[in-house]
This record gives C-alpha cells, structure tokens and sequence, in this order.
C-alpha cells in the first residue's frame, strides 16, 4: 500500500484504541500528536512518523510507525508495525495510577451502598 492510512484508523488497527470511534474521538479531543501538531482523525499517515497520545493525563505513549495498516491485527504482530519509543518512567507512572485508581472489596460483603459508592467516585475524581 503506497498511500497513507488515516490515523484514527492505523491507531485502532495497532490496538492503541480499542475501537476506531475511541481513536477518532481522542484526534478529535487533540489527544494525538504527530510532529508536536494535533491531528484530526483524517490525517494520513507516512511511515516513520513520531506519534505522541495521551491517554490519561499522567501518562503520555510515544509510538513510531514502522509500516501501513488497514486491518486490526492480534497483539503479537504489532511490533511489526508500530516501534514503542515510550520511555519506562511512563509506564510507571501507568502502574502507580492504576494501583491508586483500582478499588478492591472484600469477598461476600456485597455491593456498595449509594452512599459508599458516592464516596468511591469523589476520591476516584480527585485531580492530581
């Protein structure tokens, strides 16, 4: 394939995003960058591009696009197609949030109350 592939498309097809309107919708929120520039969703891609995502606001994943993708491929075929360039403090910084943001009940003490739960997502809401 000689011509580029739209970005919210190649992002989705490296498992970036798991489904193409999430990666749409993170070009649209300028979430994507490729040269420091926020992308729409219709760029096309070149081989060699830096992409730069913010998934969450603490964390940011440096990709390079090594070859063109049009079809979603398995896990273990995306080395092939995107380099990761995302430095390990990044990742982290991923594992601290997850393990602050996770929540962990005890086994047979049953749902949150409304009560407990309104309490749940302030904490959860915190912005650090």
């Amino acid at each position: 394939m000689d011509t580029g592939v739209r970005i919210d498309k190649w992002l989705w097809a490296v498992r970036v995003y798991k489904t193409r309107s999430l990666a749409s919708e993170a070009c649209r929120l300028g979430k994507v960058r490729i040269d420091d520039v926020q992308v729409k969703a219709s760029r096309d891609v070149k081989i060699g591009d830096i992409v730069v995502i913010h998934v969450i606001p603490q964390f940011t994943r440096t990709v390079k696009i090594l070859e063109f993708l049009t079809n979603r491929v398995s896990a273990k075929l995306v080395p092939g197609f995107a380099e990761e360039l995302t430095p390990p403090e990044e990742f982290e910084k991923l594992k601290i949030f997850n393990q602050f943001n996770s929540e962990k009940r005890d086994r047979g003490i049953g749902r949150p109350t409304k009560k407990h739960r309104r309490d749940i997502d302030r904490l959860k809401n915190l912005d650090f």
